[in-house]
């Protein structure tokens, strides 16, 4: 078994190979003049069983083809099976056609995915998990959920999760029991006039607690900035948050860093874009390398 990785996340690449104890692949990753992207496995032979290591994250639409490409040449050098560590799929939120005329997004980057022809496909915290049935490759979604239980457990002895929306209830609540903790719904309404979203209440007193915001990831941080607000202003102690996926979207990280938010707990999905000092990033390699042997 070899690892293989596209630039997307190098260093998760190299900490898995790590963990399973296997060599790393050499594959040469460049441009073309015009742009294009230009991949070389340079050994004449490779393993029968490889594993290729690529977030979809930004610049998006050149990691994914970086990473078809990578197949494909590792198929021309005698590859039998390709397992492919896709820990963020990018498109994940366009999961829907919200407008007459647009298309369904990640259903037709599973189809290009398809195309390379895998053995196995692993992924972590699915934005939604119907995109699933998008794919006829098998597909494990793996779950981030035990490395966050295990860094807050006993951060607090005052600790509450919170669900910042209505979509992060079930989620927030299924962390809130594992953890032993209380737990606590943010109320929205939206103007039926101007469909703007705002906060209207609490399912709980937060007062001097020291709360955890759960959520899959963090893209423009609007909501977290509104309701670190909120939950500040109704005396919590602390506000932290909880995301499996941050996609480091440009002056984001600054946004987050001059809020009432005290820290934000991601994973290495996405390779860090920042050395914030309210950032922490864990590992997720160890529950990678668990699904692979």
């Amino acid at each position: 078994m070899q690892v293989y990785s596209g630039s997307a996340n190098v260093p998760l690449a190299q900490n898995l190979a790590r963990r399973l104890i296997v060599p790393m692949g050499v594959v040469e990753r460049s441009r073309f003049a015009n742009d294009e992207a230009r991949v070389w496995v340079k050994e004449p032979k490779v393993d029968r069983e490889v594993i290729v290591v690529q977030s979809l994250s930004q610049p998006t639409d050149h990691h994914l083809i970086e990473f078809c490409l990578i197949c494909d040449a590792l198929r021309r050098r005698g590859a039998k099976e390709i397992t492919a560590v896709i820990p963020w799929l990018g498109y994940s939120k366009q999961d829907k056609v919200f407008r007459a005329g647009e298309p369904l997004s990640v259903k037709v980057i599973a189809s290009m995915i398809e195309t390379v022809k895998l053995e196995r496909i692993i992924t972590i915290d699915l934005h939604n998990l119907a995109i699933l049935g998008f794919f006829e490759t098998p597909v494990d979604n793996l779950s981030a959920k035990p490395l966050f239980i295990d860094y807050f457990n006993g951060v607090s002895q005052t600790t509450m999760v919170v669900a910042p929306d209505a979509g992060a209830v079930k989620a927030s609540t299924q962390f809130a029991q594992q953890m032993e903790v209380p737990v606590a719904y943010i109320d929205k309404k939206r103007d039926l006039v101007s469909g703007q979203v705002s906060i209207v209440g609490l399912s709980r007193p937060v007062k001097g607690f020291d709360l955890i915001i759960v959520d899959d990831l963090i893209v423009t941080g609007g909501t977290l900035l509104e309701v670190a607000d909120y939950l500040m202003a109704k005396g919590a102690k602390s506000v932290r948050v909880g995301a499996t996926h941050h996609t480091y979207v440009k002056g984001v990280q600054g946004k987050l860093d001059r809020s009432m938010i005290d820290q934000m707990v991601v994973t290495n999905t996405i390779q860090a874009q920042t050395k914030s000092k309210k950032l922490k990033v864990l590992d997720v390699s160890g529950l990678i390398a668990e699904s692979l042997v």
